[in-house]
């Protein structure tokens, strides 16, 4: 159980009926382990197929137009592999992130019956979610795009069109880590090309045209750069998040709610999956699985009786935020 401060209830609604627990339909039988997750969203789609694109150009403009036209075997061999090799493992961080559950909340539980078999004590809430109609842990976020509530949900990242959450959150350092690698990776083969290509003659440095391989070079090196500071941005406060323990919506809303916080050490190891290895930098190997939150951890304490008594004099500031969240409280 979790003891809940003061100034967290100024989300509160006290009114079960709000909820309407007995419509909420009961959750589907959980599917196969493993079983893929895919949103559904035109406009995350759409940027995990411009994402593709873009590096599948920076493949093409790299392979075809400065390394396979090259003299420089030994050179060309070497920084061919090294930017497949990136390049691979930045597309297959990309998958993982996209098509992993990043922590989704089981959908449609707040039901009078299973709120009722939790035998609410004076003092104990569970905090539901009137959108999903969920009971949702400590740490959980209701996504508009997903439409469900996520566990340590960071944020929505249309790039890869899904939540950042507990279970996806290494793959998505992975990726934002491969992409700004590529890109620096890109960046400074077309700093050598350019040189290269000023000492002779622009006709022999390619196989396409100048004009043509100055614009292409040209547009790779704005990609490169464009996404070298994005990626880089992202990875960092990513890394930033996982070290003290605190989401982006966390850092955000500032509750300054007293919790228990991981160590940094032991964050890193719980997202990247034990103690250091490659395989942390491998997406292809799972991160530490969470332990799946009980019956008695939907269960919070209050704190004091004088917090309860003080969610019903904020009653009226809570309409204003009554899409957030909502809280059984029993206090007889």
């Amino acid at each position: 159980m979790m003891l809940i401060p003061t100034h967290h209830f100024r989300d509160i609604e006290r009114k079960p009926e709000y909820l309407q627990p007995e419509k909420c339909v009961p959750p589907p039988y959980p599917g196969p382990v493993g079983t893929m997750w895919f949103i559904r969203d035109g406009c995350g789609i759409a940027c995990a197929i411009v994402t593709w694109f873009l590096v599948l150009y920076a493949e093409f403009v790299v392979l075809f137009v400065m390394l396979i036209p090259s003299r420089d075997y030994v050179y060309s061999i070497i920084n061919g592999i090294v930017f497949n090799l990136l390049a691979f493992l930045a597309l297959a961080s990309h998958c993982r992130a996209m098509l992993t559950d990043p922590g989704a909340v089981p959908k449609g539980n707040a039901t009078k019956e299973f709120i009722e078999s939790l035998q609410l004590k004076p003092g104990q809430v569970v905090y539901k979610c009137p959108k999903c109609c969920s009971i949702k842990p400590d740490r959980a976020h209701h996504c508009s795009v997903c439409k469900r509530c996520i566990r340590k949900m960071d944020h929505h990242c249309p790039w890869v069109n899904n939540c950042v959450g507990e279970n996806n959150q290494k793959y998505f350092v992975l990726f934002t880590m491969y992409i700004a690698l590529i890109s620096l990776h890109a960046l400074i083969m077309v700093g050598f090309h350019f040189l290269h290509c000023f000492e002779e003659d622009w006709t022999k440095c390619s196989s396409f045209s100048p004009p043509t391989t100055v614009i292409l070079l040209i547009l790779l090196c704005f990609e490169g750069l464009l996404f070298l500071i994005f990626t880089s941005v992202m990875f960092g406060t990513q890394v930033h998040s996982i070290c003290t323990d605190e989401t982006g919506i966390e850092r955000l809303k500032r509750k300054n709610q007293p919790r228990q916080r991981a160590g940094s050490w032991q964050s890193v190891k719980e997202t990247f999956g034990g103690d250091f290895s490659l395989n942390w930098f491998n997406p292809f190997s799972r991160p530490c699985q969470p332990e799946i939150p009980s019956d008695k951890d939907l269960v919070r304490q209050v704190a004091s009786l004088s917090d309860t008594d003080y969610a019903e004099t904020t009653e009226e500031q809570s309409e204003e935020t009554r899409d957030e969240d909502s809280v059984e409280v029993t206090d007889e």
